[in-house]
């Protein structure tokens, strides 16, 4: 079935199946997922239910990553028939570069993980042969990383530690001809950390022998060589390699592609949804994840309705009480006026009653108020794709869920500035904890909020601490833990599995 008569069938059953709830359609694409939509079933597929138990409203999640794993630890099953599909997954984004799917490994599923352990192991088993020259050994153990970002540097680290704490050990005749290569397309790795973890995660993998290639754009890949063109001066040049992995992130599946065109997104990367998760164009479905994306409303679109909303006498200027009443609805609204305050160090927008010499006024008219307001908008930044996000994401939907028919009754979030009433629900709101990259060697950076970065042994440990909490059980926990003693006593695994 194609997925445009897939929507259409799901379209017809929602206009003439009436003994179930309305169909809520959960999107959720973190580490993994797509779009589900679930039909309804005929009167004669419907299982015999008590006629006094309230039909559920169906739910259906695709994917099990962090956003749907957050949501479903916190979704009361009681009030909703719950479905899960999974493992689904994203796609790799390859950027259409030549060779990269047939001759690259990527790191995305454990199957995955698997395959390069593996492919590491052969690498040296090869070089150690002893028909082998010493050019075709040095082309076996070359391992080049594609990506600079938070996982390609700390795969290159955990790489470099496996080849100097283990493999070493078992193949000592070659230990001075293994390289590790990490290609950036940017001006520095890890450029989305502050700019004193770039420095020293470079400097880090500098003194540890990894090479970094900054400012390269990989432009073709075979069994045997990468191309590589350097930004800065057009110089094309091919490396012989032994294993290559492919880490620049994920691109949009085609399922989800299709919907985006269905519902005019098609010139997008990702599913646009609203500040409360719902993808523009389709009233019950939710995305969550790196699928998706918030499109914050402008305050400027809405500037007239504000200022109707303050202006409760009509007197077509406000005051600085009148625009008080309104400020905490404001914020909550349009979350940029927050950040805009704290960019400017400023408790309020009081400062908009000043006139050029800095003397008070006691109203100002709507012209006033669009240029006291007219550099908001540009404190609007979208999120990025990670784990923080979607578990963020997930937590924030299932108590929306969990409590929608208590605030359909009894609304909790703003007023509705170009209509009347008020939100059922409070916008998402992201709160930032920080991030870390492990840089090998028992050694990680964090950024953490309040501007303070911490580098070395001891934000290791912390990144253990962090990790092992994130766990969804106290199994897992557990597991991770065992794993992490097992390999400081015994050291890592090097057998074929």
């Amino acid at each position: 079935m194609t997925v445009s008569s897939f929507f259409n069938r799901v379209s017809r059953a929602l206009n003439s199946h009436h003994y179930y709830s309305k169909l809520v359609l959960l999107c959720t694409l973190s580490g993994g997922g797509v779009v589900a939509y679930s039909e309804l079933q005929s009167e004669a597929e419907r299982p015999s239910v008590d006629a006094n138990e309230p039909l559920k409203k169906k739910v259906v999640v695709l994917g099990t990553g962090w956003a749907a794993t957050s949501f479903l630890k916190g979704l009361d099953a009681s009030l909703y028939d719950v479905q899960v599909v999974s493992p689904l997954g994203a796609q790799v984004n390859t950027f259409n570069t030549p060779g990269v799917k047939e001759n690259c490994h990527f790191l995305k599923d454990v199957e995955d993980a698997q395959k390069i352990r593996l492919s590491v192991i052969d690498c040296f088993e090869k070089a150690v042969l002893p028909s082998l020259s010493e050019e075709e050994r040095r082309s076996n153990l070359h391992f080049v990383i594609v990506g600079g970002g938070p996982t390609g540097v700390e795969f290159a680290a955990e790489l470099h530690d496996y080849v100097q704490e283990d493999l070493i050990k078992l193949y000592p005749t070659v230990k001075d001809i293994v390289k590790i290569t990490l290609i950036q397309s940017g001006d520095h790795i890890l450029n989305m950390f502050d700019e004193r973890i770039s420095s020293f995660a470079e400097q880090k993998f500098t003194r540890d022998g990894i090479e970094v290639q900054t400012g390269c754009r990989v432009v073709n890949v075979n069994d045997k060589e990468i191309t590589v063109k350097v930004k800065s001066t057009g110089e094309v040049c091919s490396v012989p390699h032994g294993l290559i992995v492919w880490s620049t992130g994920i691109a949009t599946l085609p399922v989800i592609r299709d919907l985006m065109e269905e519902i005019g997104q098609a010139k997008r990367h990702v599913l646009a949804t609203d500040e409360w998760l719902r993808v523009k164009g389709c009233g019950d479905v939710y995305a969550i994840g790196d699928c998706s994306t918030i499109i914050q409303r402008k305050i400027m679109d809405d500037i007239s309705d504000v200022f109707k909303a303050a202006d409760k006498n009509n007197s077509g200027t406000l005051t600085v009480e009148e625009f008080k009443d309104v400020m905490d609805d404001i914020i909550l609204r349009y979350p940029q006026v927050e950040h805009y305050l704290k960019s400017k160090h400023l408790l309020d927008l009081s400062i908009m009653w000043k006139d050029s010499q800095g003397n008070e006024r006691k109203e100002i008219d709507i012209e006033g108020f669009k240029l006291g307001l007219s550099h908001v908008d540009s404190q609007m930044k979208s999120l990025p794709a990670t784990a923080q996000v979607a578990a963020q994401q997930g937590a924030y939907l299932a108590q929306c869920f969990n409590r929608m028919d208590h605030c359909q009754e009894h609304p909790e979030g703003p007023r509705r500035f170009t209509g009347s009433g008020r939100h059922n629900f409070l916008p998402f709101r992201y709160k930032h904890f920080g991030q870390f990259a492990p840089l090998g060697g028992e050694q990680a950076a964090a950024e953490l909020p309040g501007d303070w970065v911490s580098i070395g042994h001891s934000t290791q440990w912390l990144w253990y601490s962090v990790y092992a909490s994130k766990q969804v059980s106290w199994r897992t926990r557990f597991l991770v833990i065992s794993d992490w003693t097992r390999r400081f006593i015994f050291g890592r695994d090097s057998s074929r599995v």
